[in-house]
């Protein structure tokens, strides 16, 4: 195998496969990545087994074909050290691969591409085509609800559900729930769910530009895959069954609030300066047209905000972790909420006023 290739060109797919490669894994293969070069196309493939990201570029020379692994740090660290718009000599020998550039020259070790693992194939039951802006959307409204390591291992993921002709995304780490739907006038084919695990999702954030591009999203039983003219990146789903998020959606709310955001936000981050590091707990007293929200600590200290929101209900008296509300008030971009609530032991919905299609449970805390 030997190919020469601009160090620019290099780079940004290997950048793009490195984030699938788990650098500290028992099998050493895992560590590398695969180059795959033919006639005309450099093909680059990293996995941890769970994910596979292949990136290609056609911009080099190729003077043989052949396919071979390196370690992928080493040689993404190396392309990084060398000057821009340089090129690089890349040439197999015997069990290493040399990397010249100009005067300067590193010789790697190698491993078998014969072992180098790979999804197994498989047949996507659902195909959707849709912009890149419009899935981040989908993953930026809702992905920060996910749960982290928790024991219930279908919620450290993210829900995708094709039905009526919607696609949505909801996650939920069971004491908040974020859910945003995209409309597909076009789709007319089967209902689906999928759970795609957390470091899926965050590395498809990380491959989505946010453009009108579009990309191929494809579900199958146990695998989807999003593909575009210069990537593949494939994820193994989690086994397991999304809880029905509908049920958890506060319906027929009878109290309204409608705040500015950027005025509630703000109000809400001075206020978690002095609230407990642990529960994160505030409290919110409702009353006509004022917002009093108030926090307080072990050590006795205390902030206090007043906003004004537009409120004409009872007054009420209600308590939240802070930290969920400012995930929501930050993932919004609308100038307006509104929260709906019931009591001061009922979940508040939570929407922005013009962001058709994106909703936020948040449930209530004693305080």
């Amino acid at each position: 195998m030997q190919f020469v290739i601009n160090r620019d060109a290099l780079l940004k797919p290997l950048q793009m496969v490195s984030g699938a490669i788990e650098r500290r894994h028992n099998l050493p293969i895992l560590s590398n990545v695969l180059l795959d070069v033919s006639a005309d196309t450099l093909s680059l493939t990293g996995t941890d087994l769970e994910v596979e990201l292949v990136a290609s570029t056609v911009q080099l020379q190729v003077h043989s074909a052949g396919r071979i692994t390196v370690p992928a740090k080493k040689l993404l660290d190396i392309c990084r050290s060398l000057p821009e718009n340089s090129d690089i000599a890349v040439q197999v020998q015997g069990e290493n691969c040399i990397l010249s550039s100009g005067k300067t020259k590193f010789t790697l070790s190698t491993l078998n591409a014969a072992e180098y693992p790979n999804l197994e194939t498989w047949q996507g039951e659902v195909e959707l085509s849709l912009t890149r802006q419009q899935l981040r959307k989908l993953l930026d409204d809702t992905a920060f609800s996910m749960a982290n390591q928790d024991v219930r291992y279908y919620l450290n993921g993210l829900l995708f559900e094709v039905d009526n002709g919607n696609l949505s995304a909801v996650a939920t780490d069971g004491h908040r729930l974020a859910m945003s739907t995209l409309a597909l006038p076009s789709y007319a084919g089967q209902q689906k769910q999928i759970i795609i695990p957390r470091k899926g999702v965050l590395e498809i954030m990380r491959l989505l530009a946010n453009d009108e591009q579009l990309v191929t999203l494809s579900l199958g039983q146990n695998h989807i895959r999003l593909s575009d003219s210069s990537f593949s990146f494939s994820s193994k789903l989690i086994d397991g069954r999304f809880p029905d998020y509908r049920r958890v959606l506060p319906r027929n709310s009878t109290k309204q609030v409608t705040a500015h955001r950027t005025v509630l936000k703000d109000a809400c981050t001075r206020a978690s300066i002095l609230s407990n590091e642990k529960y994160r707990g505030v409290r919110f007293t409702l009353s006509s047209s004022e917002l009093q929200i108030v926090a307080n600590n072990p050590e006795h200290e205390q902030a206090e905000e007043v906003i004004e929101v537009e409120y004409e209900g009872d007054n009420l008296e209600i308590g939240f972790n802070v930290g969920y509300l400012l995930d929501v008030l930050n993932s919004l971009n609308t100038d307006l909420v509104i929260l709906n609530l019931n009591d001061s032991n009922s979940s508040a919905l939570i929407e922005g006023v013009g962001n058709v299609g994106a909703a936020y449970v948040v449930m209530p805390m004693r305080l």
